[in-house]
């Protein structure tokens, strides 16, 4: 069944933007690494136009990293910036900070040629629901000064954060767009975390899931729930790993339901490994 999730303070942050924009100097597009087409906004594309900006493949640490390197590679030599950065553990954020460093050096430099006065080099942080982008800009700060947690739709308010350096962060919410793009998109959105589980087929959603991890990653599937690539109907390979996992009914039958948000819950937090749900060869 389609997914989506386009709440009206959504359209009214990217009309809010588009205002913002003017007063920063960089954007820093949050991207989630293990779905990194699906996970960058097309409007928020459209929005930024030329503004210079980095693309971050947050949640490095639970994507593949032979999947991310090959995106960053794609990424490079179409001419699109992009890092891949663990914003929880602070893995990758060296670079980060070294191109935000050089950058604003830059700005500062043509300011004192022309005259003006130095002013914190501003970056607007912006991507869709769950990339990390409150996460991110805590860690740049060393504290927290943004709140998060593991799920959508927390930060509800564009706001400034100043780090006490030469860096002015702007905080704002995660952005979906009215149509989520195919079949595949949306759920892959969905099985990350991108849209609150309550508005989702979540059973759905998780045996489409594990039938795409068991073709993408049939070892990490087999050691975690006992299946395999030869594991014939996706349905009946949904029971079996739910019997496996110990998710029982009234008279010992499979709770698909309790299973699907336990595996949900898995994928998310990498307990079944490292894995990426797309690849830059994909077809699109």
């Amino acid at each position: 069944m389609p997914i989506n999730w386009y709440p009206g303070h959504m359209a009214q942050t990217l009309r809010a933007l588009k205002t913002y924009l003017r007063q920063v100097d960089l954007v820093l597009e949050t991207s989630d690494a293990r779905i990194p087409r699906s996970s960058r906004n097309p409007e928020l594309n459209s929005l930024l136009g030329d503004k210079p900006r980095l693309l971050i493949l947050n949640k490095a640490d639970l994507a593949d990293p032979d999947v991310t390197a090959r995106w960053l590679a794609g990424y490079a030599q179409i001419g699109i910036t992009a890092l891949a950065c663990d914003s929880t553990n602070r893995s990758g954020l060296t670079a980060l900070r070294r191109s935000l460093a050089d950058l604003s050096r830059v700005k500062s430099e043509k300011a004192q040629i022309r005259g003006r006065l130095f002013r914190p080099f501003r970056v607007m942080v912006a991507g869709i629901p769950n990339t990390g982008k409150s996460t991110l800009i805590n860690a740049l700060c060393g504290r927290k000064l943004a709140k998060t947690a593991d799920k959508p739709g927390v930060t509800r308010q564009i706001s400034w954060i100043r780090s006490g350096g030469v860096l002015e962060l702007l905080d704002s919410p995660g952005v979906l767009w009215p149509r989520l793009g195919d079949a595949i998109n949306q759920r892959h959105l969905a099985a990350t975390g991108a849209i609150r589980d309550e508005l989702l087929p979540v059973e759905e959603v998780a045996a489409e899931t594990l039938q795409e991890l068991t073709g993408l990653y049939p070892d990490l599937i087999q050691q975690r729930y006992g299946l395999d690539e030869q594991a014939g109907d996706p349905q009946q390979a949904f029971n079996t790993a739910a019997l496996r996992r110990g998710c029982l009914s009234s008279g010992g039958r499979p709770d698909t339901t309790r299973f699907a948000v336990l595996f949900l819950d898995e994928l998310r937090s990498g307990r079944i490994g490292r894995v990426s749900l797309e690849r830059p060869d994909d077809p699109v």
